[in-house]
């Protein structure tokens, strides 16, 4: 017995140093290819090896120099899903490269590239005949899961955010477009914390929130700042929000939200022109949205 043991654990050590060795060869070729300049760093006149060095890659993940050495050397240690998503963007992976990554360190990606769990093809036809009304279905994570065309275009172009960063809570603190879009916005981000920290309550295990945060505590001095408040509020199911459209210009809604599943927080998020005017407008955001999608 305890030589048919061994003889099964020897396979199975060896297959994980396999595995360990291509995460760090992965790791090298992406940081190799990935020029200083890409990732807001200058170039200097003393850099011997094409690249960024493992120092740069440390610093831009937050994670020790130390640590990330012994991940390029194949050592046996631990990764957590939420320094892969670090890794992910600072070597500027695309979709493909970001499951590779995750596959090669024995991880599940939590974020809604993924999987979007929970959207039906029924869902998406209903999206699409709400249109031109903006609509989008998230679940309690602020994740936007699927939307329909006019959305797409109404706070940023995002069909060209990366599926892993169409979250909310990251769009409102990291992407310019997004942020120039909402009319209110100090309030806005103050009000999803607050909500974001209720809804977390029931999920202070999981990876993917304990990103957002992770994420976001690095990024976003504003919303460190709202983050240490330690505000709670619920949600309100109808309010009227306004909206600088970069294409059409101002737009005043009523946002509503429709409770798809209690037990995720899922939701289809709704905006309706409160005047003709803003109608008006909306109807030429989605001519200009169904143009662009053709």
């Amino acid at each position: 017995m305890t030589t048919m043991a061994h003889e099964t654990a020897v396979p199975a050590v060896r297959s994980e140093g396999i595995r360990r060795s291509e995460l760090a060869a992965f790791l090298r070729s992406r940081r190799e290819r990935i020029t200083p300049e890409q990732v807001g760093l200058p170039h200097g006149t003393r850099r011997r090896t094409p690249g960024l060095r493992r120092e740069e890659v440390a610093q831009l993940s937050a994670v020790g120099v130390t640590w990330y050495t012994w991940l390029e050397q194949a050592r046996d240690i631990q990764v957590s899903v939420q320094v892969l998503d670090a890794l992910a963007r600072t070597l500027l992976l695309d979709a493909s490269e970001r499951t590779h990554l995750f596959q090669l360190a024995g991880a599940v990606d939590p974020t809604p590239a993924a999987s979007c769990t929970g959207v039906t093809p029924a869902l998406r036809e209903m999206l699409r005949a709400l249109e031109p009304i903006p609509a989008c279905i998230q679940n309690s994570r602020y994740d936007i899961l699927a939307y329909n065309r006019t959305y797409a275009r109404l706070l940023c172009d995002l069909d060209a955010v990366p599926p892993e960063d169409r979250n909310c809570m990251i769009l409102v603190h990291t992407d310019p477009d997004w942020c120039r879009s909402l009319v209110h916005l100090e309030e806005s981000r103050r009000l999803m914390a607050a909500r974001f920290r209720v809804a977390m309550a029931g999920h202070l295990g999981e990876p993917a929130w304990k990103m957002v945060v992770k994420r976001l505590t690095a990024e976003s001095p504003e919303f460190r700042e709202n983050w240490e408040r330690y505000e709670v509020t619920g949600l309100r199911n109808t309010k009227t929000k306004q909206f600088l459209n970069q294409y059409v210009g101002l737009l005043t809604m009523d946002h509503t939200d429709l409770w798809l599943n209690p037990e995720s927080g899922a939701r289809m998020v709704t905006y309706v022109p409160v005047d003709e005017e803003s109608r008006e407008r909306l109807e030429k955001l989605y001519g200009l949205a169904v143009t662009a999608n053709s």
